[in-house]
């Protein structure tokens, strides 16, 4: 299928549906996945498609997944088509990060099939809401950062279910401070809150199942060293 057309969509049941509608487009040699993310890269590999199209809610970090995509993929032809209501501040991160094209139906039929003609020339193509987001920023957007060790402590602590003020007392730090690196981490991921970074960092593997403890609150909080020596301080 090299030169072909990958498509990514967690609707198992409608896979026939977009293949038939995407080769109405033009597009040739499609084939409709639903594989998780190391599957996705060893598909593509395997395949080695000239174009990638990926729903907007496949993944649950469009960003960060599109952004590792393009580091391996380079040269590989990414667009994200959205089908349902996608918050455009999201949807501009997958521009920032590496596709090229974002074609989104609720721009109304016409601009959708216009967006999908210039996927298929090889063109690059943006939908107007996220373009207009785009240029609303005083700034063009950074792609989403890395993290440091710091960062991946206190995302630890966070989904081990510490406070602010808790995270703050263990790592010796302000809560201020904490405030502020929790904020370059949901500016990194594209996050909004905690909930959705306690779900990334999970599915993400940044912090493990097995890292993970909860402690009550009558005790002081100390979380888990690596070496699995688990103590607990009560408190007075």
């Amino acid at each position: 299928m090299a030169g072909g057309t990958l498509a990514a969509s967690r609707s198992d049941n409608l896979h026939s549906f977009f293949k038939e509608r995407l080769e109405r487009f033009g597009f040739s040699g499609v084939h409709v996945t639903s594989v998780d993310k190391d599957g996705l890269n060893s598909l593509i590999n395997e395949l080695k498609p000239r174009f990638f199209l990926i729903e907007s809610d496949f993944y649950s970090c469009m960003t960060i997944m599109i952004k590792e995509l393009h580091k391996l993929f380079p040269k590989l032809n990414i667009a994200v088509v959205s089908l349902s209501r996608y918050p455009a501040d999201k949807a501009m991160y997958c521009v920032i990060n590496g596709a090229r094209s974002y074609v989104n139906l609720l721009d109304g039929l016409a601009e959708f099939n216009k967006g999908m003609g210039e996927v298929l020339k090889g063109n690059g193509y943006i939908s107007p809401e996220v373009q207009r987001r785009i240029d609303m920023r005083s700034f063009y957007p950074e792609p989403s950062g890395d993290l440091t060790d710091y960062h991946v402590e206190i995302i630890r602590l966070v989904c081990c279910g510490f406070t602010g003020k808790e995270i703050a007392d263990e790592l010796h730090r302000s809560e201020r401070t904490i405030d502020n690196r929790k904020t370059e981490i949901y500016t990194a991921l594209t996050l909004r809150n905690e909930n959705e970074l306690i779900r990334d960092a999970l599915y993400l593997g940044i912090v493990k199942q097995d890292e993970l403890y909860f402690f009550p609150r009558s005790y002081a909080l100390k979380p888990l060293p690596k070496d699995d020596k688990r103590r607990l301080r009560k408190t007075k």
